[in-house]
């Protein structure tokens, strides 16, 4: 979605693990504040600074806690690899696990009256759900928040790509008389015939998206005995992307695309021949997670790829931060 700017913004907001940015600019886009964030990958900071502030703090948030200011709201889409089916799984075991705890520590230091997290939705089954029950009894028992929770999927929110994330949503009880709270997650926006990818995809696509001819098979393989899934290109809504793109999966896996107009363009080389077929480029998976029009890649497709992959969808952010924002105004209004 492109930018909404704000003569006047509200809520001060500190944003943890935000990559790129897409978290940040769906609050961004419904008003919020957002005076400190933080990511520990640089080529990560180097986009977010390029194309949304230079507030971003380079850098691990295990050594960075204690540098986090006052602030209203907590957003943050902590790491998921260990709670996330495509990996170990292996949770709080994971060092990149226990990062929730460090949250935790922020949250008794600052104690904002909202806290926005997003991880996988595996995260409410992982170790047969002790994991996001140990998490949810911290944050409902140890640090006194009402919890929401809800898997939201990005093809719910007028983009085609199927992305299902869980976010929690918490409101401080004390913030609140009645400890009563009015919220609802955003309601479904129908995805029309035409919000397919084929009507977002680049007019003009280099030549290296292409895939050879050589490659071809493997890319359109169905798998093996051990793992097998039929191969299927051209889809209305693309795959989840992930942050290895850069690798090429099965099709089975990633997003390929028939593309005859910009492969013409093309001619074959001894050493190459390239099929009609190509993987999506950057700036379509920038379209596909909702960043805006006039965002900068200032890194190696290999990063944008990898930040894509890893970014929350922008419009899914705005949405679910709208709602809290009109939460805000019905729970305010009936305290008065």
């Amino acid at each position: 979605m492109e930018r909404i700017n704000y003569r006047q913004r509200h809520l001060r907001t500190a944003s943890l693990f935000a990559g790129a940015g897409g978290l940040d600019l769906g609050f961004l886009n419904a008003g919020f504040d957002i005076i400190w964030s933080n990511d520990f990958d640089k080529y990560a900071v180097q986009s977010y600074r390029a194309s949304i502030g230079e507030h971003i703090h380079e850098g691990d948030i295990t050594r960075l806690w204690e540098e986090v200011p006052p602030h209203d709201v907590l957003i943050g889409g902590f790491p998921c690899q260990p709670f996330s089916m495509m990996g170990a799984q292996r949770g709080f075991d994971d060092e990149r696990g226990t990062l929730f705890f460090y949250i935790q520590r922020i949250l008794e230091r600052h104690n904002p009256n909202i806290i926005v997290l997003e991880n996988v939705k595996g995260l409410e089954t992982h170790d047969g759900g002790r994991t996001f029950q140990t998490m949810t009894e911290i944050l409902e028992n140890d640090l006194d928040y009402i919890l929401f929770s809800k898997v939201l999927n990005t093809a719910d929110f007028g983009i085609p790509h199927t992305r299902r994330r869980l976010f929690i949503v918490g409101f401080k009880r004390e913030f609140y008389e009645n400890n009563q709270i009015e919220f609802s997650f955003p309601q479904p926006i129908e995805l029309t015939e035409e919000n397919n990818v084929r009507n977002i995809l680049d007019e003009e696509v280099g030549k290296k998206y292409f895939l050879s001819k050589k490659i071809l098979p493997t890319i359109m393989s169905n798998g093996t005995r051990n793992y097998y899934s039929r191969a299927e290109i051209n889809l209305n809504i693309a795959r989840p992307l992930c942050a290895t793109m850069h690798k090429m999966h099965r099709a089975s896996q990633d997003n390929y695309y028939t593309d005859e107009v910009n492969r013409d363009r093309f001619e074959d080389t001894e050493e190459k021949r390239i099929s009609n077929i190509r993987r999506l480029t950057p700036n379509e998976c920038r379209k596909l997670q909702g960043f805006p029009s006039d965002w900068q890649q200032v890194v190696s497709d290999t990063q944008a790829y990898r930040q894509f992959g890893n970014a929350v969808t922008v419009d899914v952010a705005y949405h679910l931060a709208m709602e809290i924002v009109k939460s805000l105004s019905i729970n305010l209004e009936r305290e008065r």
